[in-house]
């Protein structure tokens, strides 16, 4: 796993809530409600990332969410089609998000979670579809991490030691 540290005080961030849940903890004196927020941000560049927070009033969860998803960012590898640079399929716990390249004009076919995650990204030609669990958490997570593990030409061909020519030959 790959950990670049981004500054994001010059970028300018967009933030999409993905979920908001309501969770409760039995105690001795009945029931604690609190609020889980799933959000994600990004910049339409290049830069996303996703966090979660937790509070006992839902604006204080979207605000603690934004904030562990600005520590969280990463870079996303693109083509100049604005696709991924190649097909990959990202895990997360039992959740796949399957990430196919596509042509100019396609737009972003994807559902809910992965969609919100791929636009704040900047990638606006790409074919997704979730595999196995439908979790919104872990497919989101399991999108970031396909975008994470990205390679594109130019790294691929350091780590074979060849020119990207003989990369696509």
């Amino acid at each position: 796993m790959r950990h670049t540290i981004i500054d994001t005080s010059n970028m300018e961030l967009e933030e999409r809530v993905v979920t908001i849940k309501r969770v409760t903890k039995v105690v001795k004196g009945g029931r604690n409600m609190r609020f889980t927020a799933l959000v994600v941000v990004g910049d339409r560049n290049g830069h996303v990332g996703a966090g979660l927070g937790k509070a006992t009033e839902i604006p204080e969860a979207i605000r603690k969410g934004k904030e562990d998803a600005t520590k969280k960012i990463i870079n996303v590898a693109r083509d100049p089609f604005n696709s991924v640079t190649h097909d990959f399929i990202g895990k997360y716990g039992s959740a796949q998000v399957l990430l196919r390249k596509a042509p100019e004009g396609t737009g972003i076919i994807a559902g809910g979670p992965a969609r919100s995650v791929l636009e704040l990204a900047g990638v606006s030609n790409i074919r997704a579809k979730s595999l196995g669990s439908n979790n919104k958490q872990n497919v989101v997570l399991a999108t970031i991490e396909g975008l994470r593990n990205m390679k594109t030409p130019e790294e691929v061909a350091r780590l074979r030691g060849k020119s990207v020519d003989e990369i696509f030959a």
